[in-house]
C-alpha cells in the first residue's frame, strides 16, 4: 500500500484548510504580491513528507522553498498540525472507535544527519546522528501520541511523557493496560504506570518472547507505517517543533488510511 493513497489527499486537504483561520491582509497599500494559496503550500509540504526531499527540490514555479518554510512555521505557531491530528482521531473514534483499554508503546530509531534538537549519537548506527520516536497507539495500532527525542535516549526514561501525551483525548477507561517491550522492564516504568493508574504487561529482560504473543505488535506495525514517509525515515529537520509537525501529519495520514 502506498504511504499516501490518492483517495485521501482531497479530504485531508479540505480538513486542513478548515482548521486554518482566515488570513488577514494588513498591507497599507495593497500592492504587494498576492499570497500563495494555502492548498498549494500544503500539497508541497505533504510531498516533502512523503518523499523526504529538501524544500529546494520540492519547490517549483507555484511555490518557493522560502514560502514553504514560512507557511510551515506560521501553521506551527497557530497549532494547526495538532488540531488536525485531534480532529482525525475524533472522527475515527466516532465512526469506528478507539481501543483505549489497551495501549501499546515502543521506540523507533531513524536517521537524523542534520543534528540539532532531536538528534543524538545512534547506538544502532555506529554513533551517527539519529532520532528516536516514542510511539503510543491504541489497541488497534492507530497512532495516538508521539514524542521525539535524540537517538541516545533510553526507552524507559520517556515512558511518562509519552503516556501524558494522550491527555488531550477523551477520558481513558478505568482499567487501561499498557503493552511495552522488554526495554521498559524497569522500576521507573512500573512506577510511572502505577502513578497514572495503569497496568503494565511488560516483557521481561532476557526472556525471548515472540511479538505475536501479546498485543505489542500493533505499535511495531505503526512504526513501520510511519517509516514509509521519507521525511521521518531520514529526518533533515533541525527544530523539534518542525519534527513534531511532520509526525502529526504522518499520523493523520495513517489514521485516515485506516478509516477509509
Amino acid at each position: 500500500m502506498p504511504a499516501l493513497p490518492s483517495c485521501i489527499l482531497d479530504p485531508l486537504r479540505e480538513q486542513f484548510l478548515a482548521e486554518l483561520p482566515a488570513p488577514v491582509d494588513d498591507h497599507p497599500l495593497g500592492c504587494h504580491r498576492p499570497r500563495i494559496a494555502d492548498a498549494v503550500v500544503f500539497d508541497k509540504l505533504v510531498e516533502a513528507l512523503v518523499y523526504g526531499a529538501g524544500y529546494e527540490r520540492t519547490a517549483d514555479s507555484s511555490c518557493s522553498a522560502t514560502t514553504m518554510r514560512r507557511r510551515r512555521d506560521e501553521w506551527i505557531r497557530l497549532g494547526v498540525w495538532d488540531r488536525l491530528r485531534l480532529a482525525c482521531l475524533d472522527a475515527y473514534d466516532r465512526l469506528i472507535g478507539l481501543d483505549l483499554a489497551h495501549l501499546a508503546v515502543d521506540g523507533c530509531t531513524t536517521k537524523a544527519p542534520c543534528g540539532e534538537e532531536c538528534a543524538g549519537r545512534s547506538p544502532v548506527d555506529r554513533g551517527k546522528g539519529g532520532m528516536k520516536r516514542f510511539q503510543l497507539t491504541d489497541g488497534g495500532g492507530i497512532p495516538m501520541a508521539t514524542v521525539s527525542a535524540p537517538a541516545n535516549t533510553v526507552d524507559h526514561a520517556l515512558l511518562g511523557p509519552t503516556l501524558d501525551a494522550v491527555k488531550d483525548l477523551a477520558p481513558l477507561p478505568a482499567d487501561v493496560t499498557v503493552h511495552p517491550d522488554a526495554g521498559y522492564d524497569y522500576r521507573l516504568c512500573r512506577d510511572a504506570l502505577h502513578q497514572r493508574g495503569m497496568a503494565g504487561e511488560i516483557a521481561h529482560r532476557g526472556e525471548p518472547v515472540p511479538i505475536q504473543v501479546g498485543r505489542r505488535w500493533v505499535v511495531e506495525r505503526a512504526n513501520s507505517w510511519l517509516n514509509d514517509f521519507g521525511k521521518l525515515r531520514r529526518c533533515t529537520e533541525r527544530r523539534r517543533d518542525c519534527v513534531d509537525a511532520y509526525l502529526n501529519l504522518a499520523a493523520v495520514i495513517v489514521t485516515l488510511r485506516a478509516l477509509l
